[in-house]
């Protein structure tokens, strides 16, 4: 048994190791597919270890089969434009496993020492917000819940109230029974089973935090929020390893913790916002309300562009620079876009891809998106590779990049935008923006580069219009 137990710990360890190994490696586009390898490879490791437990095998073999099938119809069925939504998913179903492993020690009574108990408790909280939450976000991602900010008068002080009630009751869980009869007692609920009754209160209040704490989130903060959830799973999992004994569990959680969090000061970063100004909401909220250029910015003249004169352009071009935006994703264009960088290389352009951190809905969607597209790794830059490159550009190609192009960001103090990193193609020679409409961003404010005298507009659906633009060319060959 010693023996077993010594090789469990030697397997867990290795796990861990292709766990770090695996984070390392996805830091860079070009070795992501290894990283994600590396990391399955420690999964699999783990799971077959803990199979050496003494564990009911028929209802294990039973949670594979359906779990693969599900996985495997959700992987074929879900398009790359999806991806955000599916993210925010997989996020809430690890909230959810660590709320019901942690309620299922609690009913078993495992969960009755001290540490246990805090953990417990811990992964109940986290993992009832990281659930609901993330359905929110997925709900605002597809278009079924409001992508506006929600609020109301009162809101953070009742999230404020809700969480140290919650906490609060975490406390009286972790007390000995008689204290909690006493507890319950003096709330009027004596008859009920006191940490039954406690838990099921904890677990409805966690529930109803993660809906609190993300409608008043705007959809321009969406790549933030599915950033930060994810790191509320990993911190929900290393606390149920806690609960469980289960040190690969422990291990696991805390590095999609750290590293979520790391990526969400990374993306706040790319926003010029702090952390709380995003959990406060604010940003986003008037996201397409505007029919068109208003406002302030109600003088900017746009010079729009038919596909004719569109290809004279590209014709002549010796460099270009594609930035695409959620306009490419929407419009499922990264195929013909990979057409247009090949055609126009055959005419012996240099085409490169400026990627913003924050393009998308979640981090690196774009990436994912032309790396589907068979978009090779080394010309997909990112912003600090490319900007100061951009003066000696003859065309920048905006594919419904709004916000992350909007020099605003640079000098309008008023703006939401403002101090915000941004790409700077307005430095480029020419700029041909892809648009359907001349509706603003999700940050609700007009683009002044639309006015610019270098810019010009070629509205359309992406793909259509890249597809008209592709036949242009190719007959004026």
């Amino acid at each position: 048994m010693e023996n077993l137990e010594s090789i469990k710990g030697i397997a867990y360890l290795v796990s861990a190791v292709f766990f770090i190994v695996g984070i390392k490696y996805l830091g860079a586009v070009r070795t992501a597919r290894k990283g994600n390898f590396y990391a399955a490879l420690g999964m699999f490791i783990a799971v077959v270890a803990t199979l050496f437990d003494d564990l009911s095998f028929e209802l294990i073999l039973a949670g594979i089969v359906i779990g693969s099938l599900i996985g495997v119809v959700i992987a074929y069925k879900v398009e790359m434009t999806g991806m955000p939504q599916m993210v925010a998913i997989l996020n809430g179903f690890g909230g959810i496993a660590s709320l019901l492993v942690a309620t299922a020690e609690f009913s078993n009574g495992k969960a009755m020492e001290l540490t246990p108990e805090i953990a417990a408790v811990l992964s109940i909280l986290i993992g009832g917000v990281t659930f609901t939450g993330s359905m929110i976000a997925f709900g605002k991602l597809q278009g079924l819940v409001t992508e506006r900010a929600v609020v109301f008068s009162g809101q953070h002080l009742l999230n404020l109230v809700l969480i140290i009630v919650t906490l609060a009751i975490g406390v009286v869980i972790s007390l000995n029974p008689a204290m909690q009869a006493t507890v319950m007692s003096s709330i009027g609920l004596g008859a009920f089973d006191p940490q039954g009754t406690m838990i099921l209160i904890m677990i409805g209040l966690a529930l109803l935090l993660g809906v609190l704490v993300v409608i008043p989130i705007g959809g321009a903060d969406m790549p933030v929020v599915i950033s930060l959830l994810n790191s509320y799973s990993g911190i929900a999992a290393s606390t149920t390893g806690f609960v469980l004994g289960n040190s690969v569990l422990i291990i696991t959680g805390a590095l999609v913790g750290a590293s979520g969090i790391i990526l969400t000061q990374i993306m706040c970063k790319s926003m010029n916002r702090s952390l709380m100004n995003v959990l406060l909401g604010g940003f986003g909220q008037t996201a397409g309300a505007a029919p068109a250029v208003t406002g302030a910015q109600a003088d900017i003249v746009v010079k729009q562009i038919g596909v004719e004169e569109c290809a004279m352009l590209f014709d002549s071009a010796s460099s270009v620079v594609i930035v695409p935006g959620y306009g490419m994703a929407v419009a499922q264009a990264q195929h013909v876009v990979r057409e247009l960088m090949e055609l126009l290389e055959k005419k012996g352009a240099k085409v490169r891809f400026a990627i913003h951190p924050v393009a998308g809905r979640m981090p690196g969607h774009m990436n994912v998106l032309l790396a589907e597209a068979n978009v090779e790794y080394d010309k997909l830059l990112e912003m600090d590779e490319i900007n100061d490159d951009f003066s000696n550009t003859d065309i920048s190609l905006i594919i419904g990049a709004n916000d992350v192009t909007n020099p605003a960001a640079r000098h309008d103090q008023s703006s939401p935008i403002y101090g915000m990193p941004i790409l700077n193609t307005d430095k480029s020679r020419t700029v041909v923006v892809i648009k359907r409409s001349l509706r603003p961003g999700y940050a609700g404010i007009d683009n002044e580069l639309y006015g610019y005298p270098n810019t010009l507009m070629y509205l359309g659906d992406a793909k259509e219009a890249i597809s008209k633009l592709i036949s242009e060319i190719k007959e004026n060959m």
